[in-house]
């Protein structure tokens, strides 16, 4: 690097992305008078920011982010006058970082772009920033430790158009006069913070922000009219997760661009309001999930056009579906779950719709065959009152096959076995028919069930982050007159769905995208057919599901032994085959799963010796208890010992059965004989005269006549 340090006429100098470290090179750049810009991002940059940059006056951009600097800005940045864009994002400046220089910086009219985010920094957000720089246009502050923030008394900043301070420990009051001073804000970002009370009526004032994003806090109250009336140019309104109460929306909104609303996890009370369809045109995400709205689905959402995700989880919204949802051919994604609907499932609900949630709510009858249509992905019927069989809806006869990944039948009163037309779901990823009333066997073919990825419980939470037709918003903002003269910032937002699955006995939560490429659910395969009334032998070709991970047949009546294929599910991490009939041994060949952390096979009639090493040395005994003739640890019961009273069942009760049947042969000899001698006895002393015989004689015809006067 030592060879730049003879280009003092160079103005523009960039150096970033490599895997430079220690301290900057001051003999380097210091004398490069002419700089204009000057770049070192991305590297490994470490210590104080040298004080001879402050010598750089024709410096207009400086980017020092995603380094490893600490300390304070130098004094000497005072007389950077002509800086314009300033990034320390990323570094490790922590506590409160002090901007003195900046703020003595009075002659400074250009400095349009400050970015101090993804540092610790503390204390007052340095918001007189706006004070002295009447030209800035982006100030990002996100992903820190601020705790306070409040705006300047006076000065109105006609130029501020995004304002970052997401991310941070800001708690108390929000300004109540942030509307007045930045009126022409298009992009604000205070999220996941502590704000408390009420949302300030000001910000009706701000007649140009398009994206809002005020989630993750503390407010409470009612939302101002003035809001729903003067921010006509917004695009993304985010303020999920608070405590707003009241009526939302009003009647009257002048929302008309509005394409993004989420207002989930408040305490929004009556029905939706009408107010919506003053953007109709535009909506394309509508969220107020998990709220307490009542009443029923308003048949005017239909004349939202342009609806693509409907998200109405969790609320006390009563009575039937609409008939006019089945004229929606926009909406994608319809989350009803978690109300109090009832009546029949309309058979038009799964003409358009990829995704579709409707569990835990009070659905009779059967399954429609046309809900899995070719472009159904997921289907959540769980927790419901359907009744009938599952539907044989995989038609073999479709140009293009069915799409479905996730299939969610937990929960139910369902019949029937399990229809062989399943196993052409080639694309399945989760199937739960779980704690319903299915018999018969498990069909062979579920092998076809590849659980792979790119193929056209207690309960686990999976969540499903989408881009799926994301929202952008580009907002231009000076960087550098050099290299790139206007910087492009995107905000995409996608939007994450809750279901259930049992892996590992317990409930947990797995985050991906739509497409199931994102997060930890791209790595999830399962299937649960528990607490049915299926019957017959595992077949063998269950162990061809070598992608499964979560695999529960448990509370039937199962039959037969284990399948020693089950060796070839190399990734499988839950296994539950308790509450069963199954016999035989457990196979030494499981012992090669190494992922294995769930394995419960308790009530069954196994026996012989459980197997050892690798996992199956962290299984305790209650993965086996109810299985009298297991032995080994963990049991406590000895193999020696086992065999030993084995034997002697087998041979006590040979010794037993011979001991009965020689006892009863003495039995009968001994009775025999006893009678036979007291005869010959008594017919030789009748052959004898004698007085004891006569009075024998005469003692029995006295009985015979006495019996003959009891029976005229």
């Amino acid at each position: 690097m030592l060879e730049l340090k003879d280009l003092i006429n160079l103005e523009l100098l960039s150096l970033a992305q490599n895997s430079f470290s220690g301290p900057i090179p001051v003999e380097v750049f210091c004398e490069m008078k002419n700089l204009r810009e000057l770049d070192l991002s991305e590297n490994h940059f470490v210590g104080q920011l040298p004080l001879c940059l402050g010598s750089l006056k024709k410096l207009r951009v400086l980017d020092l982010s995603s380094n490893q600097f600490s300390g304070n800005l130098p004094s000497s940045f005072s007389s950077l006058e002509s800086l314009e864009y300033l990034s320390l994002l990323n570094n490790n400046f922590k506590g409160i970082l002090s901007l003195n220089p900046l703020a003595n910086l009075t002659k400074l009219k250009n400095l349009r772009l400050v970015d101090l985010s993804s540092n610790k920094l503390s204390g007052n957000v340095p918001t007189w920033l706006l004070e002295n720089n009447t030209q800035l246009e982006v100030l990002l502050l996100q992903n820190n430790s601020f705790t306070t923030f409040q705006m300047p008394t006076t000065i109105v900043h006609n130029n501020l158009q995004l304002l970052d301070f997401s991310k941070n420990d800001i708690g108390g009051l929000f300004p109540d006069n942030i509307g007045r001073l930045l009126p022409y804000l298009v992009h604000m970002n205070g999220s996941n913070n502590g704000f408390q009370r009420n949302f300030p009526s000001s910000m009706g004032e701000m007649k140009n922000i398009s994206f809002l994003d005020l989630s993750y806090n503390n407010f409470s109250g009612n939302l101002p009219r003035s809001f729903f009336t003067g921010c006509f140019s917004l695009k993304y309104l985010k303020l999920s997760h608070n405590r707003f109460t009241g009526h939302v929306p009003p009647r009257v909104t002048n929302f008309t661009s509005l394409d993004v609303l989420r207002l989930d996890n408040n305490l929004f009370t009556g029905e939706m309001g009408v107010g919506l369809l003053s953007s109709n045109a535009t909506l394309s995400i509508l969220d107020m999930s998990n709220n307490l709205l009542t009443g029923s689905i308003p048949s005017w959402i239909s004349n939202l056009s342009n609806l693509e995700f409907l998200l109405l989880s969790d609320n006390n919204i009563q009575g039937t579906v609409p008939p006019s949802l089945g004229n929606m051919s926009s909406v994608s994604l319809l989350d009803l779950s978690g109300n109090l609907l009832s009546g029949a499932i309309p058979s038009y609900v799964g003409h358009y719709v990829r995704y579709l949630f409707l569990r835990d709510n009070n659905f009779t009858g059967p399954i429609p065959d046309t809900l899995l249509a070719r472009r159904v992905r997921i289907l959540d019927l769980r927790n419901n009152k359907l009744s009938g069989s599952i539907p044989e809806f995989v038609s073999t006869d479709l140009e293009d096959p069915p799409e479905l990944s996730i299939l969610l039948l937990r929960g139910n009163s369902l019949i029937g076995s399990i229809p062989r037309q399943l196993c052409d779901l080639r694309t399945i990823r989760i199937l739960d028919l779980s704690h319903n009333k299915l018999s018969g066997y498990i069909p062979s073919c579920l092998y076809n069930l590849s659980f792979d990825l790119g193929v056209a419980e207690e309960d686990t939470n999976i969540y499903i982050g989408s881009d799926y037709n994301p929202t952008s918003f580009q907002l231009e903002y000076y960087k550098s007159t050099f290299v790139v003269e206007k910087l492009v910032v995107k905000y995409t937002t996608y939007h994450e769905i809750a279901i259930n699955f049992a892996t590992k006995e317990r409930y947990d939560s797995y985050t991906g995208g739509t497409e199931f490429s994102e997060g930890i659910l791209g790595y999830m395969y399962g299937m649960n057919l528990s607490s049915n009334e299926l019957s017959g032998v595992i077949p063998q070709e269950i162990g061809n599901l070598s992608r499964v991970r979560a695999l529960n047949l448990s509370q039937n009546f199962l039959s037969g032994s284990i399948p020693s294929s089950f060796s070839n599910l190399k990734d499988i991490e839950s296994l539950d085959l308790s509450y069963n009939m199954l016999h035989g041994s457990i196979p030494q060949q499981l012992t090669s799963l190494i992922s294995l952390a769930v394995f419960d096979v308790s009530y069954n009639n196994l026996s012989g010796m459980v197997p050892q090493g690798r996992q199956f040395n962290t299984f305790d005994k209650s993965s086996y208890v109810g299985n009298p003739l297991l032995c080994g640890l963990p049991t406590n019961i000895s193999c020696d010992q086992a065999t030993e009273r084995s034997e002697e069942e087998d041979n006590g009760g040979g010794e037993e059965d011979e001991e009965v049947f020689v006892d009863m042969l003495v039995f009968y000899y001994s009775t025999s004989s006893t009678y036979l001698t007291a005869l010959i006895c008594i017919l030789l002393l009748m052959c004898f005269d004698c007085p004891w015989r006569r009075s024998l004689l005469r003692l029995i015809d006295a009985f015979i006549a006495s019996v003959k006067t009891m029976f005229p």
